[in-house]
């Protein structure tokens, strides 16, 4: 056996010689490692299924593969039970100064990804509504007792008033999850990672989550909308945006919570990751009554 290598690694029947490998960062729910082997270097990632968080292996295997299929993400090289195998992209991983200096870049991408996916997605059909999650999350949360239900009335409210001021829009298939992380710059071209939560669903959500997680300026988030609409963003565009923009700060502040009670990953820190979220969206709040009127506190 390989020194410092975990035997679940080694057992893997892809390897072609004797791997090498190495732990990646980053992830709050999944284990990541870096493996090279004579064929070259690979990524693992284990991770089990999350009822809790909706999250499905199988359809988060199927969503990387029509991915890859498509131009946006690596080649999924080997799927068994709980882990799956990708090929290594010698990327920078970007961080919200990188999504914050590159909107337009961004919404072009993601316009791209929304509309050439669905050609490439199989099986049962999967749709992404994030109200739907922040309400799943919150009756999750009422059950385990959470340390935070005295948090969910005025979440739920908020919820509520940002989901009113939702547009419609095309459906598209989405990828839901845009942490500034989940951008690979190789230095030609951008490339996405991590589909967990990657269905059918509005454009908005994305947009609005890459906007949120980077904490884009409004001259940043009408770049990132210009590009992806091909127009100057409207008014109802913009509340839909901004309300969605919150939409996704809750909903990223109750995916911690209910990790609280579920989930155990190595050095991860649940109760402070839901925290920042809330500060995040007290500071975001206070910016969207400015610009748009009251909504519940």
């Amino acid at each position: 056996m390989s020194a410092g290598i975990p035997k679940h690694i080694l057992d893997l029947p892809c390897w072609k010689g004797t791997p090498a490998a190495e732990p990646l960062k980053g992830g709050l729910s999944n284990e990541s490692w870096k493996v090279t082997d004579e064929a070259g270097s690979h990524v693992v990632r284990f991770g089990k299924d999350f009822p809790v968080h909706h999250v499905d292996r199988a359809r988060e295997a199927m969503s990387a593969r029509a991915a890859y299929a498509a131009g946006f993400g690596p080649e999924v090289e080997y799927i068994s039970r709980g882990v799956m195998v990708l090929a290594y992209i010698a990327a920078r991983t970007w961080v919200a100064a990188d999504v914050r200096a590159n909107p337009a870049r961004v919404g072009q991408l993601l316009r791209e990804f929304h509309h050439k996916l669905p050609a490439h997605v199989t099986g049962t059909p999967v749709i992404f509504w994030p109200f739907h999650v922040i309400r799943d999350y919150a009756r999750t949360l009422r059950e385990g007792q959470s340390a935070f239900l005295a948090e969910l009335p005025r979440l739920l409210a908020m919820s509520e008033a940002f989901e009113a001021a939702q547009l419609p829009l095309p459906i598209v298939f989405g990828h839901h999850d845009l942490l500034p992380g989940n951008f690979l710059d190789d230095g030609q071209r951008l490339w996405l990672i991590d589909f967990e939560y990657a269905g059918f669903g509005t454009a908005m959500f994305d947009l609005a989550g890459a906007a949120a997680n980077a904490e884009m300026d409004e001259a940043e988030a009408e770049a990132l909308l210009g590009a992806y609409f091909g127009t100057k963003p409207d008014d109802a565009t913009w509340r839909a945006f901004d309300a969605m923009q919150g939409a996704a700060l809750v909903r990223e502040a109750m995916w911690a919570m209910v990790s609280d009670i579920h989930l155990a990953a190595p050095g991860a820190d649940y109760k402070a990751y839901a925290a920042e979220n809330l500060a995040r969206l007290t500071a975001f709040l206070h910016r969207y009554r400015e610009k748009h009127g009251m909504i519940p506190e």
